[in-house]
């Protein structure tokens, strides 16, 4: 028998506990609860009146389409014209080598300078080029407007979301070799 008792003292001491424990705490919570609910009035707000939907009838055949495209192309065409800065790459030229090349791809890994005249030494994989003040550079008609000893400034034609040709600058810095 005391083999018994050493082996389910674990299982048995919980019961006991528990054993103890009346309804008090259950009956006082139970009491709470209901003298909440009798003291608590509930409040819906009243919900607006929904808005009346007038519906508009549609003659196709009298007035323009407005999912037709060609109206946006007249809208886009209009506003091109009217605040038009006359800006626009020249598409005529022959393209330089370091036009078809990303600014992404290309690196600034040097400056020399001959005949008082200073050029960049640009990196595109294994190869290196030279490129003066007025070379192009980039694919958005970038052309290089600066060149001091540690960087390269670029002045790119980009066409916004509308069309339109604006200028944005770019620079190319230093990049330093790794030993």
């Amino acid at each position: 028998m005391k083999n018994f008792w050493q082996k389910n003292l674990f299982f048995l001491l919980p019961l006991f506990v528990l054993a103890g424990c009346g309804d008090n705490g259950v009956t006082e919570l139970q009491q709470w609860m209901e003298s909440v609910k009798k003291t608590t009035r509930v409040s819906v707000a009243k919900l607006n009146e929904p808005k009346v939907f007038v519906p508009v009838g549609y003659a196709g055949k009298v007035e323009l389409d407005p999912f037709n495209p060609a109206k946006l192309l007249v809208a886009l065409a209009r506003m091109k014209a009217e605040s038009s800065t006359g800006m626009r790459p020249d598409t005529e030229r022959r393209k330089e080598v370091l036009e078809a090349y990303s600014l992404d791809e290309v690196k600034m890994v040097g400056v020399i300078e001959r005949a008082s005249m200073r050029h960049a030494l640009v990196q595109v994989d294994k190869s290196v080029f030279q490129a003066k003040v007025g070379n192009y550079i980039g694919q958005n008609f970038g052309v290089i407007t600066k060149i001091s000893d540690s960087s390269i400034e670029i002045k790119e034609i980009v066409q916004d979301a509308a069309g339109e040709w604006t200028e944005r600058k770019a620079t190319l810095e230093l990049q330093e070799t790794k030993k």
